[in-house]
Order: structure tokens, then sequence, then C-alpha cells
């Protein structure tokens, strides 16, 4: 995994346990937004780990349902 998604991961994490507890987990998803954001991280890297956790979040809205959303598998070519 390269330095820029750790570092993206290290700033996740310090949402969870900084933020998340005063502000309260109303993620519509499963995983939830920040969970799926490490994974993302972790399997598709700093670039398209990123792009995938932005179009989460920005589905993650009263307008839509939620649901199970788990993170696409990297294509490996």
């Amino acid at each position: 995994m390269s330095p820029a998604a750790h570092a993206l991961k290290l700033g996740v994490r310090t949402y969870q346990y900084t933020l998340r507890p005063f502000i309260g987990a109303h993620c519509r998803f499963h995983p939830h937004c920040s969970a799926y954001a490490i994974e993302a991280l972790s399997e598709h890297g700093a670039l398209r780990g990123s792009a995938l956790t932005a179009r989460r979040i920005l589905r993650c809205n009263p307008w839509n349902p939620g649901g199970y959303d788990p993170v696409p598998a990297a294509k490996n070519t």
C-alpha cells in the first residue's frame, strides 16, 4: 500500500476515534462509510479508493434507501 493510502487511512481512523463518537453513526449503508473508506483504500490504493469513498459518501443521503454496499473487488490485469 502506498504512503498516500496509509496517510488517508490514518485520517479516517482519526475521524473514527475523535469526531464520530460525538456525531454518531448515521450511515445508511453496511458497512458504514468510514469502514468502507478503510477497506477501499486498502484494496484499491489512494486514488481509486478515495474516488470510491467520495462516491459512497455522496450517496449516503436521506433520499437513498441504503443497504448492503460492499467495496468492489480489485481488477487484477
